[in-house]
């Protein structure tokens, strides 16, 4: 029997980075919010979703406005974010059943592609954590700070053939990633495949997308705009 789908969709976030006094995921893209736009690409994705919105709980009322004003309809349920990101998620899985299968997506990478969204949903089926990844294209150094001033670590030496960077959404069991998060917050949990990790669960990974960026600062946004520019986005 298939799982029924979820996508928990993280912005609670402040988005000091971005510079803005309006938090990035209110920020708009394309004419409408990020956040609206991440949203609307899971549920043109999979129109079954249920959607979970994690939002600071001072711009609740302003999301339940800003979607009202723009005739938004997506059915949503809206979750207080947390002190870290890590309890954030933790309340949001409170409303997660066992037995389905969820996505965590930050609610500012709008430009993951529906064909990703899906092959992963179906891969999710028989896989219990799956987390798409792209490979690091920089050479990279290892560095330390003296006197304010970076220098070289002596001997430190990085493979970048074995380096890879992660994305969401991070698709799980739900029973798999709620009994991870049973676990004390850690500060080396910087997303949710760390914390199964932690809890001692195998990951999967999937090839991910250079286009499915986040967006957390004006630069970010900058990008953003020019690959939608393309007409493959358009």
């Amino acid at each position: 029997m298939e799982r029924k789908k979820y996508v928990i969709i993280m912005a609670a976030g402040s988005g000091t980075r971005m510079g803005s006094e309006l938090p990035k995921q209110f920020i708009e893209l394309e004419g409408k919010p990020i956040l609206q736009m991440t949203i609307e690409t899971f549920v043109n994705a999979c129109p079954d979703v249920t959607v979970i919105t994690v939002l600071p709980e001072a711009h609740m009322s302003y999301w339940r406005s800003l979607c009202l004003n723009r005739n938004f309809t997506c059915p949503q349920i809206l979750v207080k974010g947390g002190i870290t990101r890590f309890h954030s998620v933790r309340n949001a899985l409170a409303k997660v059943p066992d037995g389905a299968v969820v996505a965590v997506h930050d609610g500012v990478r709008p430009l993951v592609s529906l064909e990703l969204i899906r092959n992963m949903f179906a891969e999710a089926e028989e896989v219990p954590a799956l987390i798409p990844v792209v490979p690091c294209v920089d050479t990279m150094k290892v560095l330390e700070k003296k006197d304010d001033i970076l220098v070289t670590v002596p001997g430190a030496h990085v493979d970048r053939s074995v380096l890879f960077g992660a994305q969401t959404p991070q698709i799980f069991h739900s029973e798999v990633i709620k009994d991870a998060y049973s676990l004390a917050y850690d500060t080396a949990f910087t997303d949710d495949a760390s914390v199964v990790e932690k809890y001692g669960k195998n990951l999967s990974y999937v090839m991910g997308e250079r286009f499915n960026i986040k967006i957390t600062t004006q630069d970010d946004l900058l990008l953003a705009r020019a690959i939608l520019s393309l007409s493959s986005f358009s």
